[in-house]
């Protein structure tokens, strides 16, 4: 059976480990490839002959990570209810050569939250990063109780159109569209980052850390390296943190059983990741 994951600057991604080895403690021959555009020399455009191929060569299905989550869903015969809500796809399964989208982010993230920071304060919270991701990210803080999301972006527009989708769904008075430069953590309870600023290949803070206070938590998608710059100085203030992990095995898990159709072992998967 073949896997894979589309993305830009993935060659460090630990998604071939977990899928494979899950793969292989259920007796099933699984390849997970890395189909990285970057690496590859191709630029946004070549997005959908990379579909193409893996619905033709044979694939049962596929991840997408950073940037496509939302260019991909054109290409798609049917989005599930899960990419529905989200507006994103990060989980596509290959069924008799249609290509169906759901997203696995949110409930991945979601159960993250509530497995690592039981018991915080979520009255409001500021998120960075209004892509892909951050569509999932945003959806699962606003589906266990976040009263107001400040949804923060370089680009005020894309976080603008995000805003209206969740309003739509989660009500508009919870959600407000601001620029990265126009946040503020007076009042926040905690602090999310979505967007790709602390990945290995792209290092940094993605605010201020002037902003940052010992009463926030701080939560990180970013999963490699797992001890993001964020979380090194929001840790050194004395904040609670929530590092990637639990949102990539959670939702790793879950685009699994989506493409093999086969249950996952999420206590195996999570052993699976702290040895790769």
């Amino acid at each position: 059976m073949k896997s894979g994951l589309v993305g830009r600057s993935i060659l460090h991604s630990r998604s071939p480990w977990l899928h494979e080895q899950e793969g292989r403690a259920q007796g099933l021959d699984l390849r997970y490839d890395l189909i990285d555009l970057t690496d590859r020399g191709l630029d946004d455009d070549a997005l959908p002959r990379v579909v193409a191929a893996l619905r033709e060569g044979g694939y049962a299905g596929f991840n997408v990570t950073y940037p496509f989550k939302q260019k991909v869903v054109p290409l798609l015969d049917a989005l599930d209810a899960s990419a529905e809500t989200v507006g994103a796809v990060n989980t596509v399964a290959i069924r008799d050569g249609r290509l169906i989208g759901y997203n696995t982010d949110m409930s991945g993230f979601r159960q993250s939250v509530i497995e690592g920071l039981p018991g915080s304060a979520m009255a409001r919270v500021l998120q960075l990063g209004a892509g892909g991701a951050g569509a999932a990210v945003a959806s699962a803080l606003l589906s266990i109780g976040v009263r107001q999301l400040d949804l923060a972006d370089l680009d005020k527009e894309r976080a603008q159109a995000l805003a209206a989708m969740l309003g739509r769904h989660f009500g508009a008075d919870r959600v407000r569209a601001i620029t990265i430069g126009d946040a503020t953590t007076a009042g926040v309870d905690g602090i999310v980052n979505a967007t790709p600023v602390g990945l290995l290949s792209n290092p940094g803070l993605p605010i201020d850390p002037d902003l940052i206070d010992p009463a926030h938590w701080v939560a990180d998608i970013v999963y490699f390296p797992i001890e993001t710059e964020l979380l090194r100085v929001a840790r050194a203030k004395g904040c609670r943190t929530l590092d990637g992990s639990g949102m990539v095995v959670n939702q790793a898990a879950a685009a699994f059983e989506i493409i093999t159709q086969l249950p996952a072992d999420r206590t195996r998967m999570r052993d699976s990741f702290a040895r790769g």
